[in-house]
């Protein structure tokens, strides 16, 4: 029976299939190709479409089942019907479960989606909303070849190169749930050159050369994603090494969708209407829709914007107004991409002591300065890569070359600023102007590059190195005596430099430390991406605030089996970078009890209440 590489893009806005059959080993590989996915379109309406948006809608009983081929007593909507019924149900949808996914302050595993919502709502997680999108595309998948299952195909699921170790290991869970136990995890920069390249043919080598770095500017629905790729010699070959990751902001399509939906809210107002919280989360989704259209289709100078009105008075009556060309431009490309200097930097506004849950959103929307900050913040990071021959020096990291991924790309006035607004910058630095990769499909790349790279696996093509995006350091408390008002400090020892590779394990040092059992305690985790030469085991006593940042806190209390709780056991550590990319920490006692005795803590999240 044929096996298939299967590319699954889980994105924040839209998801997407891509497959290819694996061949033998002296056989060449086929291109990947899409799959359309069937989804309700519209009530009792089905169509397979290359895009599942990535919404959920929590159906009433009114509504009655949501029948698809393969289930027809459905009770929740998934896809294009979900996104178009949240226009007038909008307490009743999900959206941005990636970004959810993501957030470092909520428990993830507890169903608080949709956000507000009544009572009568069977509410979901975040990962639980995954893994329904992931269901949806392992059932699709299967109707489409006639029974074989997802589950047995070599697959690749994408998730943002900034993501952290948790939100990677939730996506595994959520995939898991889904039923796909056995699957890689790649970052969506990474995937999108793949496709780049396989959409170029052998003709990519023309365009990229040793000493070029590769600029990926990934700005989708809910994220704004960078990454720097160096071409480099080894040994007279072409290789392609992942060098740079920016941080995880939560900046995209959604930030813009609101925007818009305040500028409309504006006009609404200004003709005496009145518009409450859920008629604001309907013109939010129906700016979304306008957004693209004109983003997407020159011909388009404005499209109208209706919502209903609420209240017996004014029953089946609607809200209107226009959207133009103008305001997408003023707000979007002005307010998101603005001109700025290569020294500017994310503002940071003081926040309030209360604020209602919510994503969060960065809290400078200019996806420009955040730019200028990741290129200014890795100006060194070429100066150590082996076999890199272009330049290393300047006041900002100097990309040679732009590839454009994620929806709002599709914008020619977004990304003509954006080209515009870097050349600047290296202008100014003595750098050359940038080439654009052209070629990329802004909304399929990530699928395909995601199947490309499960073909890469198999030897067939050219593999992007990169590792760990981030070096990963472990909290350890020092032994001090009580003192009133203080803590004791804590120093931070590296236990994944960066760029360590996938499946493989550190050695660290001789280190006298001690892990607590049979009570809960709490390891604490950090991370950085510019502290690219620190080695496994180097110890810091202090940092500045931007070379690490705290990540979630994990709450865990380890088996004392043979011991007593609260004893301290001098211990080893192992420390592993799995096939998933995710961080494994192993302490082994010095004098074990039995053989094997060992405690196995994974980087990833826990409720902490």
């Amino acid at each position: 029976m044929t096996q298939f590489a299967v590319g699954i893009d889980l994105g924040t806005t839209h998801c997407a299939l891509a497959v290819a059959p694996i061949p033998d080993a002296h056989q060449d590989s086929e291109p990947p190709h899409v799959i359309a996915v069937p989804q309700l379109v519209a009530r009792g309406q089905v169509e397979a479409r290359a895009l599942l948006p990535s919404f959920l809608y929590c159906a009433h009983e009114s509504d009655g089942p949501q029948a698809l081929p393969w289930d027809a007593n459905r009770r929740f909507v998934v896809g294009e019907f979900a996104r178009t019924r949240g226009i007038d149900a909008p307490a009743r949808l999900v959206s941005s479960a990636k970004s959810w996914l993501s957030h470092p302050s909520i428990d993830r595993r507890a169903a608080i989606l949709p956000l507000g919502a009544p009572e009568d709502v069977a509410k979901v997680s975040p990962v639980e909303a995954s893994r329904r999108y992931l269901e949806h595309l392992s059932e699709a998948f299967e109707a489409h070849f006639g029974g074989v299952a997802l589950a047995k195909q070599e697959i690749v699921v994408t998730v943002p190169a900034s993501f952290d170790a948790a939100a990677r290991e939730l996506t595994v869970e959520a995939a898991a749930a889904a039923g796909i136990e056995r699957l890689t995890l790649l970052e969506e920069p990474q995937a999108a050159l793949y496709a780049w390249t396989l959409a170029m043919g052998d003709a990519w080598r023309k365009h990229i050369r040793p000493g070029d770095v590769v600029l990926v500017v990934d700005v989708g629905g809910g994220t704004s994603d960078f990454s720097a790729i160096a071409a480099v010699d080894r040994a007279g070959a072409l290789d392609l090494v992942r060098v740079a990751v920016g941080d995880h902001i939560l900046l995209g399509g959604d930030n813009m969708d609101l925007a818009l939906a305040h500028r409309v809210r504006q006009k609404l107002e200004a003709k005496g209407s009145t518009v409450d919280r859920w008629q604001h989360a309907s013109l939010v989704h129906a700016c979304r829709i306008a957004k693209e259209r004109l983003l997407g289709d020159s011909a388009v100078d404005s499209v109208p914007i209706a919502i209903a009105s609420r209240g017996a008075a004014l029953l089946g009556s609607t809200l209107r107004a226009d959207l133009t060309r103008d305001d997408v431009t003023l707000t979007v490309v002005d307010g998101f991409f603005p001109a700025v200097d290569s020294n500017a930097r994310p503002a940071a506004r003081a926040r309030s002591a209360l604020t209602q849950l919510g994503l969060p959103y960065a809290s400078d929307p200019a996806v420009t300065r955040h730019l200028a900050g990741f290129l200014g913040r890795q100006a060194g990071a070429l100066a150590e890569v082996e076999g890199f021959t272009g330049r290393s020096d300047g006041s900002l990291l100097h990309p040679t070359a732009i590839l454009f991924n994620g929806g709002v790309m599709k914008a020619a006035s977004v990304r003509t600023r954006i080209v515009e607004t870097i050349d600047g910058w290296i202008r100014e630095d003595g750098g050359a102007p940038l080439r654009v990769l052209e070629g990329a499909d802004l909304d399929l790349a990530v699928a395909r590059g995601a199947c490309m790279y499960a073909l890469v696996r198999r030897g067939k093509g050219l593999r992007i190195r990169g590792g760990t995006a981030r070096a990963y350091y472990v909290g350890i408390e020092s032994a001090v005596p009580a003192v009133p008002g203080m803590t004791p400090p804590v120093s931070a020892m590296c236990v994944a430099p960066f760029g360590m590779e996938e499946g493989t394990e550190a050695q660290l040092p001789p280190h006298e430390l001690g892990v607590v059992v049979g009570e809960r305690c709490t390891f604490r985790f950090f991370g950085s991406s510019v502290r690219r030469t620190d080695a496994a085991g180097t110890l810091l006593d202090d940092w500045r605030p931007d070379d690490l940042q705290e990540l979630p806190p994990i709450e865990v209390t380890l088996p004392s089996e043979g011991r007593r709780d609260g004893d301290v056991v001098p211990v080893r550590l192992r420390p592993q970078v799995t096939e998933l990319g995710t961080l494994r920490l192993e302490a082994e006692p010095v004098r074990p009890l039995h053989a094997g005795e060992r405690w196995r803590v994974e980087l990833n999240v826990r409720p902490t209440a």
